[in-house]
């Protein structure tokens, strides 16, 4: 046998002084891993030994297989023997799954035998893919990070390192860094320079795997700084604000960090100290006469005082007098010329009092002369006060007197042609109706008759003839916006469609006798340069009625829109008025108005009704005095009416509330072919400096998808506060995946940043064309009661009553009685409290509730009509 063989040779070859020795493995075999298909090699050396042998998974390797090597060991002059073997992949595979692979030598010597250490061979691989890979995230600053890693399985295991933004993290060399022994990084206290992109990489002897990256983002939190020191009032004299700021600097936000909460501005009101200007005492007496002749008296800058930066007073606080006393140690011949200089003094003033007579006689008699030449002055040409409007329907009296034109009315005819609804610019048939209703007594079989003129046949011809003239050359050259008419004494009302902006001329507004070519237009914000300074945001439309300069017998109501929340606390609105030059004045302060000013405004929840003793272009401007301040916007989307590919748009439009901006997008959405998708809605937009959000949610995303990139839109706050531009917008495309998709639903959510928000649940058909406009507005009349009828009220309530039955109670019945201040100082206070109505009412006004009111006042509703003074 082969031990019996290897006895044999051992006992042969073997020194007799060492053939008591057992083998000594100097090198025993090791375990190796077979990389790809590259073969192992195993090592076994001993000594003394007479034969090796390997043995692997308990079967002898064929001896063929085994490379023996021997030589002397030098020192110990001892035979040493060594052999080696190649391992292969094959031989491995053999027995994959069953068991691992192992093998051991075996050395032979005359003593004995000696087994070396089993040594294993693996086949060496690594997995592809991660068991766990590092997440990216979102840290504050200084706040521990944990990226976890779990390697892919490998023979060997792997080992792990990190890397960020390609570069190894050395834990010895940046302690801030810990590997734990799960191979989990750990960043202690994260910095901003721990930003970064990581990766997790595993590595044996067979290959190297990196993982994902995972982005960590080291954030900073807004900090506020300290506030500032209050700003002086803005008043110089009277109510004001005052204000101070702080920045969020305190650190500043980084890497989307949040933004400090609360505000970076506040308000307070203040009263700033009027400056008081000095005033004049009473002169003293006159002292006695001095040796120089001269007398003298005082007085003193103390009623008031000078005070806060008023004026000193004006002129002398000592005044001489030249006096001719016995006393007077002067001479006689002085005294006679000082006497003879006034009397010349005296003598020049007589002169020049019966100059001024004369001129003045001269004038008197010159228009005396005019007037006997049958110079007809009652009936003047608006054209002579407004520059180039000229009144229809009338003719020069007298050739000499071609410069000025003049009219007679008729006052023969019975019949009644006076065109008082101008609302529509081409209806030139309506009638001044004299009907008889509940609250109307039976008029007289004779009328009074004045032809009112009638209205330009070419609207673009009058615009085009408005805006030659100098003073109107900025005017918008916009038909479809400007409404205008012929008027006299009657009144009437001019109206832009579906705009909520009005003019009604009250009776008698106009002189008897003038004729007036009035207009009346909306101007585009974005065409003027309203001057807008600190918190101020423009809150109704630019309105512009002319011409200016006509003579008002009383004031006209200008009606518009607003879109503020209406509530004076929160508010410093103004009413704006554009001079000849074209800068923008203030000429009134709601809330503050006097009864003695050309205007008078009455603010109610989404309109606003300016009594105006003078035409011009207006526009209400308001400042908030806190953060509770807020702009109402009308929210609107809008979608393709036809949609032949796969993209649809929604636009969702933010706007100021008013009917005259809804008109003008409607107007331009259908020049593009759009359809309105839902009913508008109504957001309050405060004045807190936070921006506005747009979203779509709740897509069926098996049909549909967004290709919006973020999770939101967003509208900068200023560019809505500021009111320049008349309409924003936000578009939302979106895809669906078959044309033979047609039905979506999707909620779209609207919000202010820590505000209020609105919501859209859309479910419709983008297929079907369902277009919506607004029912344009409509009205018989320009009055719902009738001029006679109304002159019977006015002289009916006008006289004070010692019951209360006049004027008074019934701005009590209408509510109106906040303005009573303003109604009192009008010579016909009715009038004005019935205009007032009219602005109101029109279109939606029941002539049978006022009736009821001026019954509940106390008299009979058939005798009202009829109170005379004595009954009173």
């Amino acid at each position: 046998s082969l031990s019996c063989l290897m006895r044999h040779t051992a006992t042969a070859t073997l020194p007799a002084a060492f053939s008591d020795l057992l083998p000594h493995f100097q090198v025993e075999p090791v375990d190796e891993y077979i990389v790809k298909n590259k073969p192992v090699t195993l090592t076994c050396r001993s000594t003394p030994a007479t034969q090796i042998y390997f043995k692997c998974n308990g079967e002898w390797v064929h001896q063929d297989d085994h490379l023996i090597e021997r030589t002397v060991d030098p020192a110990t002059a001892l035979p040493v023997m060594q052999v080696t073997i190649d391992i292969t992949r094959q031989q491995v595979e053999k027995i994959f799954g069953l068991d691992e692979y192992w093998c051991q030598c075996v050395a032979w010597s005359t003593t004995g035998t000696q087994k070396s250490q089993k040594a294993y061979i693996r086949i060496a691989y690594l997995r592809k893919n991660f068991e766990e890979e590092p997440q990216g995230k979102e840290v504050a600053l200084d706040q521990e990070v944990l990226l976890r890693c779990h390697p892919p399985e490998g023979v060997p295991q792997a080992e792990v390192e990190w890397q960020r933004n390609e570069d190894v993290i050395d834990p010895a060399s940046d302690p801030n860094f810990f590997i734990t022994t799960d191979h989990n990084l750990v960043i202690k206290k994260a910095r901003l320079a721990d930003t970064g992109n990581y990766t997790c990489v595993a590595k044996n002897i067979v290959a190297r795997r990196k993982s994902t990256s995972a982005t960590v983002l080291v954030y900073v939190n807004g900090g506020w700084s300290t506030w500032t020191t209050w700003s002086s009032c803005s008043a110089v004299c009277g109510r004001g604000w005052q204000k101070r700021s702080r920045s969020c600097t305190n650190p500043t936000p980084l890497n989307g960090g949040t933004s400090c909460e609360g505000q970076n501005i506040q308000k307070s009101a203040c009263v700033a100290t009027c400056p008081v200007d000095g005033g004049w005492s009473e002169w003293s007496k006159w002292s006695a006469c001095g040796a120089d002749c001269s007398m003298w008296r005082s007085r003193e800058c103390t009623q008031p005082s000078p005070g806060t930066g008023g004026k000193d007073c004006q002129g002398l606080d000592l005044q001489s007098l030249n006096c001719t006393s016995e006393q007077c140690p002067q001479s006689e011949c002085t005294t006679t010329h000082i006497l003879g200089a006034e009397d010349v003094a005296l003598y020049v003033g007589m002169v020049a009092v019966a100059l001024c007579l004369t001129l003045l006689l001269i004038v008197v008699v010159l228009v005396y002369r005019r007037k006997k030449e049958g110079l007809d002055a009652d009936v003047a040409d608006s054209s002579i006060l407004t520059t180039g409007f000229q009144p229809m329907g009338i003719k020069p009296s007298k050739p000499e007197n071609s410069h000025l034109l003049t009219i007679q009315p008729d006052l023969t005819t019975t019949t009644t042609s006076y065109q008082g609804t101008l609302r529509s610019r081409h209806d030139t048939t309506g009638k001044f109706s004299m009907t008889n209703g509940p609250l109307l007594d039976p008029l007289p079989n004779g009328s009074h008759t004045l032809h009112n003129g009638k209205l330009n046949s070419d609207p673009a011809e009058f615009v085009s003839r408005l805006s030659t003239q100098s003073y109107f050359k900025t005017l918008p050259r916009d038909v479809a916006n400007t409404s205008y008419g012929t008027f006299n004494f009657l009144g009437g009302r001019l109206t832009i469609p579906n705009t909520g902006i009005s003019l009604l001329i009250p009776p008698e507004a106009i002189p008897r006798g003038k004729i007036y070519e009035i207009y009346l237009t909306v101007q585009r914000k974005e065409d003027l340069r309203l001057p807008l300074a600190g918190c101020q945001t423009l809150l109704s439309p630019v309105v512009s009625c002319g011409p200016p300069g006509v003579v008002l017998s009383r004031p006209v109501i200008l009606s518009m829109d607003h879109c503020s929340d209406a509530c004076l606390d929160n508010w410093a609105v103004r009413l704006k008025k554009q001079n000849y030059e074209g800068a923008w004045e203030d000429v009134l302060l709601m809330g503050e108005e006097l009864v003695s000013e050309p205007y008078y405004c009455q603010l109610e929840a989404e309109t606003c009704r300016l009594f105006s003793e003078q035409l011009g272009t207006f526009a209400l401007v308001g400042e908030s005095l806190h953060m509770g301040a807020a702009k109402r916007l009308r929210l609107v989307l809008f979608s393709d009416a036809y949609c032949s590919t796969l993209e649809y748009n929604i636009r969702v439009y933010c706007m100021d509330d008013t009917q005259d901006v809804f008109k003008e997008v409607m107007q331009m959405e259908r020049q593009l072919g759009g359809r309105l998708i839902d009913e508008p809605h109504v957001l309050l937009f405060k004045d807190s400096y936070h921006n506005l959000r747009l979203s779509i949610h709740d897509m069926p995303l098996a049909h549909w998808r967004s290709k919006l990139l973020a999770g939101y839109q967003e509208i900068p706050f200023y560019h809505i506060w500021n009111g320049s531009q008349r309409y924003l917008h936000c578009t939302f495309t979106l895809e669906r995946l078959s044309l033979s998709t047609c039905e979506l639903t999707c909620q779209l959510c609207v919000w202010q940043v820590e505000g209020e928000g609105q919501s859209f649940s859309l479910d419709f058909n983008i297929a079907k064309v369902t277009l919506r406009h607004p029912s344009p507005l409509a009205g018989p009349s320009a009055f719902q009661i009738p001029y006679l009828i109304r002159q019977k009220i006015c002289s009916s309530l006008d006289a004070p009553c010692p019951n209360g039955a006049d004027w008074r109670m019934l701005a009590q019945r209408l509510k109106l009685e906040r303005h009573m201040s303003f109604f009192a100082s009008k010579a016909s206070p009715t009038s004005v409290i019935l205009d007032l109505w009219e602005a109101q009412h029109f279109h939606s006004g029941n002539i049978n509730q006022l009736a009821t009111v001026m019954a509940d006042i106390g008299k009979q509703e058939a005798m009202i009509f009829l109170v005379s003074d004595g009954e009173c």
